[in-house]
């Protein structure tokens, strides 16, 4: 492979001064922000062309075909051609480039590229773009043997003393960026401000559209770990096959974004801040840092996509938990005022209540109320504390989610897709009563509409086939992850196969095969304390539990039951009809198609891990 500093010129003679000309007279001659059009790197492929008179056309065609799409998305592939010299190409920008900056990006990412002829394939890193071509489809490429870290020269300012303070301050902003990017379309952005400093941590982390959410986490994990070598340097890039990431103590960051990125200016923010200030949910961050003790880390409940919760008292006695949002909240204000909106419109004894919240200080900060037995997963999942759960408790729980689906699915003022039920997202009280908790990925829907397309976020194992396979998203999606958290409840087993060794197939898939076969009873918890439980009719209440669940993960979303049909079954003793199969999971993938999809991109998104797009670690307040 060739650096940029030796990569063979492109001969006078060929035609692409035909591409700079087109370049030249298409171009607008401003831009509001910057495009970043510096050049990282560039690596050239070591294989020749087969012939010239093919190959360069079959380039020009395919980089024409990508302009025009980077012009409207900031993001291009297309192919030309066929045989040894077909071409694929694929570009993309960073997620802060308006589309204006974009295109002056990408103009200059095309005129460097070419110099890699005669070999047939190449990729170069911009600051703010990114472009690649080659005579094969790397498109669900995520790592490969060019991945690397390129370092800065100079040294963390911040001294010699606080430098231990500036390297924590950068793995923390890497490890928000890593959970936080594959659930908004695979970038992210974001500032820390180091306490005690006038410093700040900047961080950009961008995948490339072609991979699923789990290899973008893949490859951000390993492009993170890759700029860890490079510390206390100031700055850092890792340039890795699908993905980019940089951190630097200097604000590289476009401040504005239109169109390839978040939506909405500076005044936006200001106006919502204020709104916020005003409002009676605002809390003093200082009294919310005392409250936690300096979020001392002794009072941390947990750790996840958004940020890390913190248990408090406040000076009145009343207990609370903070969650903490690393990133500035301007860079997070869409995040930020969504779960606001969403949570203080709505109360429910089934849903966590939202106590106010603090955008004045570095950090935008939630306050809930505290729930002392923290989430489900951490009763039915462990071998101990599962005992505390027997039948009744968790048909409790059971009941006590659906009452809050159906509140959030027909509520009169604002009907709610939560987007992600599971049992991390099931919070329980001083008596094991559920409460909903987790609205940073609700959606609200209209009546009038059938589906709402939309950026997959949720966690794989939960989420609905085809909400994963084409981004419709309905309350039919809720649905399906309320089935498969009510079969984790009776078995006490994720529906994740790297974790249970006893079945190959999805928990989903298993019990369906179980229920079909008449032996359902022999995947239920031991802890159920079935055998002598003063109902009688008990393990009939619990397969009928489980035939509900199958309702709810039947792979057309027509045939699932709504959510107040859903608690009227569980409810009452009505006739239950029968299921019809889950959606199609074999032993390492899962395929969903409607004969619709490129053929370039096949949906193939293997489960053999449970991975949360936005919530990785079970992030809630607990």
């Amino acid at each position: 492979m060739s650096s940029s500093e030796s990569v063979p010129k492109f001969p006078n003679q060929l035609i692409f001064l035909a591409l700079l000309g087109i370049l030249a007279a298409s171009q607008p001659q401003t831009a509001t922000g910057d495009p970043r059009a510096q050049t990282v790197n560039v690596t050239c492929g070591n294989q020749m062309e087969a012939n010239p008179a093919i190959f360069v056309p079959n380039f020009v065609a395919t980089m024409e075909n990508i302009s025009e799409q980077m012009r409207t998305s900031g993001f291009g592939v297309a192919v030309a051609g066929s045989g040894p010299d077909i071409n694929y190409g694929l570009a993309q920008c960073y997620g802060d480039l308006s589309l204006l900056d974009c295109v002056l990006c990408y103009a200059e990412a095309r005129t460097i590229l070419p110099q890699c002829y005669p070999f047939n394939g190449g990729r170069i890193f911009l600051d703010g773009c990114f472009m690649r071509a080659e005579n094969y489809s790397f498109y669900h490429e995520y790592k490969g043997p060019q991945d690397r870290a390129v370092c800065g020269n100079a040294t963390s300012p911040i001294g010699n003393n606080n430098s231990s303070l500036f390297q924590d301050s950068v793995r923390r902003t890497l490890s928000q960026a890593v959970a936080d990017a594959p659930a908004s379309n695979g970038f992210s952005r974001g500032q820390l401000d180091i306490v005690g400093t006038n410093s700040s941590v900047f961080v950009l982390a961008n995948c490339w559209r072609t991979l699923n959410s789990s290899d973008c986490r893949l490859c951000l994990e390993n492009a993170s770990d890759s700029m860890m070598g490079c510390l206390p340097r100031s700055e850092a890039r890792a340039l890795h096959t699908g993905c980019f990431m940089r951190y630097s103590d200097r604000d590289f960051l476009n401040s504005e974004v239109a169109g390839t990125g978040s939506s909405g200016g500076s005044q936006d923010v200001q106006k919502m801040v204020k709104t916020l200030n005003d409002s009676s949910l605002n809390f003093k961050y200082s009294t919310l840092e005392k409250a936690t003790g300096c979020f001392d880390e002794a009072n941390k409940l947990g750790q996840g996509g958004f940020g890390s919760v913190y248990k408090g008292v406040l000076a009145d006695g009343r207990e609370i938990a903070v969650k903490r949002l690393f990133f500035n909240n301007k860079h997070r204000i869409g995040d930020f005022f969504n779960e606001v909106n969403m949570i203080s419109s709505v109360e429910h004894k089934n849903l966590v209540r939202l106590l106010g919240c603090s955008c004045s200080g570095p950090e935008s900060l939630l306050v809930y109320e505290y729930l002392p037995n923290k989430s489900l997963d951490r009763f039915i999942f462990d071998v101990n504390k599962a005992k505390a759960m027997n039948w009744d408790r968790r048909y409790e729980v059971i009941v006590g989610t659906a009452e809050g689906l159906v509140y959030l699915h027909e509520n009169s003022k604002i009907r709610i897709i939560h987007r992600d039920i599971k049992a991390s997202n099931i919070l329980l009280d001083s008596r094991l009563r559920a409460k909903i908790a987790d609205f940073g990925l609700a959606r609200s829907f209209q009546e009038d509409k059938s589906h709402i397309s939309t950026a997959i976020a949720g966690t794989l194992g939960y989420m609905a086939p085809e909400y994963l396979a084409h981004g419709q998203l309905t309350e039919k999606a809720d649905v399906y992850s309320f089935g498969v958290l009510l079969l984790e409840i009776v078995t006490g087993k994720q529906n994740n196969r790297s974790k249970n060794a006893e079945y190959t197939d999805s928990l989903v898939t298993w019990m369906w095969r179980q229920f079909q076969a008449g032996s359902v009873e022999e995947m239920y918890d031991p802890n159920l304390m079935l055998h002598n439980h003063h109902n009688s009719n008990a393990r009939n209440d619990v397969l009928r539990v489980v035939h509900v669940a199958l309702l709810c993960t039947q792979e057309s979303p027509s045939l699932r039951p709504s959510m107040s049909k859903i608690l009227q079954m569980l409810t009452t003793e009505e006739q239950l009809p029968s299921p019809t199969n889950p959606p199609f999971i074999d032993e390492k993938t899962m395929e969903i198609g409607n004969g619709c999809e490129d053929p370039r991109f096949p949906l193939n998104i293997g489960l053999s891990e449970s991975v949360a797009t936005v919530d990785n670690s079970s992030f809630h307040p607990r």
